[in-house]
């Protein structure tokens, strides 16, 4: 008996290791691979407009509901609406499972707004261009431009060594009136002494090597209206 039980639990232990080989993972699934979202195109508000479809607040007179709306995208599951309000340069994100989303902003107030494509199973995103705009407030008949945005040097970037630097950039105004740019440029952090001011989009600035320099740009319409630009910095070898 005790023979018949020996042999009988050796035959047990190979059969338990057959079964085993047998979930080596040959054969299970590959992992299912999820295709990444592409990016989606904007389709209201325009760039560069004045939105004048928003629904007034009744508690609230300064804000009203805007009804942000961009194309389908494939392989996208959620979408993330990125707002930023220029004037405080704050940043609100909403999501939204359909093409549309409602966001309550400020009136009179320049807004720059994209959408980032997701997808449930990946990490991958994909973001759309981005536009700006002017929310219509009460009574105004003039906007503001747009603040002006670095074009050379780019931001952040480090230049090669030389005396001279042509500072250029772009804006955009609904009114289509911007007459002049007045420039502020040196190694201060937040500088303060202009430079020049031109009717062009562009500037030469001289510059040293191993120095790092901030700018920044306020542009002026016919009704002098004005809008100050970022801080932009880049540094010289």
């Amino acid at each position: 008996m005790k023979i018949t039980s020996r042999v009988f639990s050796v035959l047990t232990l190979i059969l338990l290791a057959a079964c085993g080989g047998n979930s080596s993972g040959e054969d299970t699934p590959p992992p299912l691979v999820v295709a990444a979202p592409s990016a989606t195109t904007l389709v209201f508000p325009e760039d560069n407009t004045e939105c004048n479809e928003g629904v007034i607040s009744e508690t609230d007179e300064t804000k009203s509901a805007v009804t942000f709306q961009w194309n389908a995208s494939e392989n996208t599951d959620t979408y993330e609406v990125n707002l930023r309000n220029i004037n405080t340069n704050t940043t609100t994100k909403t999501n939204s499972s359909s093409e549309d989303a409602t966001i309550t902003i400020d009136r009179g107030t320049p807004y720059e707004w994209f959408v980032i494509s997701k997808a449930n199973g990946t990490n991958e995103t994909a973001s759309s261009a981005k536009a700006k705009f002017y929310n219509q407030g009460p009574g105004i008949e003039n906007y503001a431009p747009f603040p002006a945005e670095a074009v050379n040097p780019a931001r952040g970037s480090t230049i090669p060594s030389a005396t001279t630097v042509n500072l250029q950039w772009t804006t955009s105004d609904i009114d289509d009136d911007i007459v002049g740019y007045a420039v502020f440029f040196g190694t201060e952090t937040d500088p303060t002494t202009e430079i020049g001011s031109t009717e062009e989009s562009n500037l030469d600035a001289a510059i040293a090597s191993g120095e790092t320099y901030y700018w920044r740009v306020v542009t002026t319409d016919s009704q002098n209206n004005t809008s100050t630009s970022e801080i932009f910095e880049f540094g010289v070898e």
